[in-house]
């Protein structure tokens, strides 16, 4: 019998008498099994249905530039599973309900190949397989770490972590402790990291009292009040019909928005009392606006989820993508619309510990498996030096080149291809020091790459066109993006043009005998 199954089979009282037994004892480390929290549910639902995807397969790949003592990487590995129980956790279900159960001394999972031969494409095809090679979270291991050997002073590291036990800040603090581990292991003494105030299991209890009490029905009633009515499904044009249930298949294009735009933009946020987040927000709502002609719309975007310090330390799945909601009717100018969007954020954030997946299962909007519910696209804005500071720089970015240091372990980011999308499309900007570096990830089986890359060209155009009049009002922006439809058209049609001739131009000169390289002389 399936766990569907299984949970079906229960009442909700009896459900609830379950999850109390097992959240009985506070604080009580020493047990081993206990519930999920609400990410992880949504996340293990998602496994029930297809156990062989890949799309919650969290990856980072770099090369090691520095000379490596592999008996102390491989220690240091271990050290971190030994200190945080989410990497050394399984999953199941106990009568009907999905619990975690957390082992005790499991060897770390290292994997060391010669690929000292490969040429580079083999190489790139043997990370590609080992990052998304499927998890097993009933039997584990949860984390996998792969080390390529390409010669004594070259080495390729990939981590690949199922996302149920796992965040980006969470990924963070794994390779920021690695670089206090490995020193040590490496001259043979102990490490000394600060003692971690709390377990995953205690952000699971908070999460579940909270919810049970009055405060959870106060960041209820906010969010209930904001997604009340109608709830939007924003239809942006896709180059394919959409698949009668939601695929996973993903690519990403990524490009820069220079220094000089960056400092205007921020120069237009401070003007107006907003953060760059909140500029780059409101440009990407008013982007979608533009495509799909809707002027009500869902966006999520993800909190860290970390509000209580003692939560800050520990390894596991705590951000929340929280939803936000524009309403662009009316054709009101951009300062204007920033003033909507920085007091939806300031709410969101105020009401952020409420889980989505409650939210989905309390709204129970109309389920289409075409689409994921509430919102179907998300914004990510993140600074590069906070991530360096964590030991990721250009983790989410994708950038190439860049380096880490942690303990002495130079690492250079080593790029990872994306097999994966959540969601319908996803943006993500990451501060630099010297510019704004944006990725857009998307789904494949819904745009062809050229839409992609038009969309990048018109939030370009926009963020322009909002610096240089920040009064600029929506009906004006969308001719921004008309007139750069247009233009890339012209320049199609151009270019088909002078294809067309050069065809027909060899075609000629073949028939007259004459050298395909000669292109100006007349026939």
């Amino acid at each position: 019998m399936s766990g569907a199954s299984r949970m079906a089979d229960l009442s909700r009282g009896e459900k609830r008498a379950l999850l109390a037994r097992l959240l009985r004892k506070k604080a009580d480390h020493s047990q081993s099994v206990y519930p999920l929290s609400y990410n992880q549910q949504g996340i293990w639902f998602l496994y029930q249905l297809a156990p062989e995807s890949t799309v919650y397969n969290v990856t980072f790949a770099a090369r090691i530039c520095s000379e490596l003592d592999i008996d102390a990487l491989r220690g240091a590995f271990q050290s971190l599973v030994d200190r945080h129980p989410s990497l050394r956790t399984t999953f199941s279900v106990n009568a009907g309900i999905p619990v975690q159960q957390v082992h005790e001394n499991p060897k770390v999972h290292f994997e060391q190949t010669d690929a000292a031969s490969w040429t580079g494409d083999e190489l790139n095809t043997r990370l590609i397989a080992d990052a998304y090679r499927p998890f097993d979270l009933e039997r584990g291991p949860i984390l996998r770490v792969s080390l390529f050997a390409r010669s004594a002073q070259e080495h390729i590291l990939l981590l690949a972590v199922h996302h149920i036990v796992i965040d980006f800040w969470s990924l963070a603090i794994m390779l920021n402790e690695i670089g206090v581990l490995y020193p040590a292991r490496k001259a043979g003494l102990p490490a000394v990291l600060p003692p971690l105030n709390a377990q995953y299991i205690d952000h699971v209890r908070w999460q579940a009292e909270m919810l049970a009490g009055a405060d959870g029905e106060g960041l209820w009633r906010y969010w209930h009040k904001q997604l009340s009515g109608h709830l939007p499904v924003l239809n942006l044009p896709t180059d394919r019909p959409r698949p009668p249930i939601q695929t996973y298949r993903g690519a990403s294009h990524d490009f820069n928005l220079n220094d000089e735009l960056s400092d205007q933009l921020k120069t237009i946020a401070k003007a107006n009392g907003a953060t760059l987040y909140m500029v780059l927000l409101a440009a990407f709502q008013v982007m979608l606006h533009c495509l799909s002609g809707q002027d009500d719309l869902l966006v999520a975007s993800p909190v860290v989820g970390r509000n209580r310090f003692e939560f800050e330390a520990i390894v596991g799945l705590f951000t929340n993508p929280v939803i936000l909601r524009a309403k662009l009717s009316g054709n009101p100018t951009f300062r204007r619309f920033l003033a909507q969007v920085r007091q939806t954020v300031f709410a969101a954030l105020e009401h952020q510990d409420y889980p989505t997946l409650a939210l989905v299962q309390r709204l129970r909007p109309p389920r289409d498996l075409s689409r994921s519910p509430l919102a179907q696209v998300m914004f990510v804005l993140d600074k590069a030096h906070r991530l360096t500071e964590h030991g990721t720089p250009a983790l989410a970015a994708g950038e190439t080149g860049l380096r880490m240091n942690p303990g002495g372990l130079v690492l250079e980011s080593f790029p990872l291809q994306r097999r994966a999308a959540t969601l319908d499309l996803v943006m993500l900007v990451i501060e630099t020091p010297s510019s704004l570096a944006v990725s857009i990830r998307y789904n494949s089986d819904l745009f062809y790459p050229a839409t992609i890359t038009q969309m990048a060209e018109h939030f370009d155009a926009l963020l322009r066109g909002v610096v240089a009049e920040p009064e600029i009002t929506l009906k004006a922006l969308k001719e921004i993006v008309a007139t750069a439809d247009r233009q890339r058209q012209d320049a199609n049609r151009k270019q088909c043009r002078q294809i067309n001739s050069e065809k027909l131009n060899t075609v000629r000169r073949r028939a007259f005998g004459l050298p395909l390289q000669c292109r100006n002389g007349a026939l």
